[in-house]
């Protein structure tokens, strides 16, 4: 699969979000499995109904707001913060499937980490009304599956940590 032009703006996470590990690759082979693609589509799917969730919400809020209502800045600060993430791990999952150990452990440790810090802010008493605390627990109920399917038996295989490699 090809590197879609609209991630070229995201290139420079490479150098940023890569760290050491930038350049490690795993074996195509491994990348190429049909139990491993079966997985990115997976993934794939998942961020797609996180997308659908970041614009529902943010399509409410716009509704809200037309209607005359009250939609606080957090709001819109929480609708832009899903898309934004959810764009990332896109990035991610894009490099992950071609073989960058690097993107396949950030999406892994990212799928696990944002349904905490999600869950701990939607439990903030009175900071955010009640519709938008459902999409943090949606956002956080699929990261967790994208967590999950990440972290299976093949795809730990599949993505074998780098060797550390000794100071001399």
């Amino acid at each position: 699969m090809g590197f879609p032009v609209a991630f070229e703006i995201l290139r420079p996470l490479d150098r940023f979000a890569a760290g050491r590990h930038a350049s490690y690759r795993v074996d195509t082979e491994l990348v190429d499995h049909p139990r491993v693609a079966r997985t990115f589509r997976g993934v794939r799917r998942m961020l797609m109904a996180e997308v659908g969730v970041g614009v529902l919400a943010l399509s409410l809020a716009v509704f809200l707001l037309a209607t005359g209502q009250n939609v606080p800045w957090v709001v819109w600060f929480r609708c832009s913060a899903v898309l934004a993430i959810t764009l990332t791990l896109f990035y991610f999952l894009q490099r992950a499937s071609e073989g960058y150990y690097w993107a396949y452990s950030r999406l892994r440790m990212f799928s696990w980490i944002f349904p905490i810090v999600t869950l701990i802010v939607g439990c903030i008493p009175n900071l955010y009304p009640l519709w938008i605390i459902v999409e943090q627990a949606v956002f956080a109920l699929i990261l967790i599956g994208i967590g999950d399917l990440l972290s299976s038996k093949h795809m730990r295989l599949a993505f074998p940590k780098p060797e550390r490699r000794s100071r001399d």
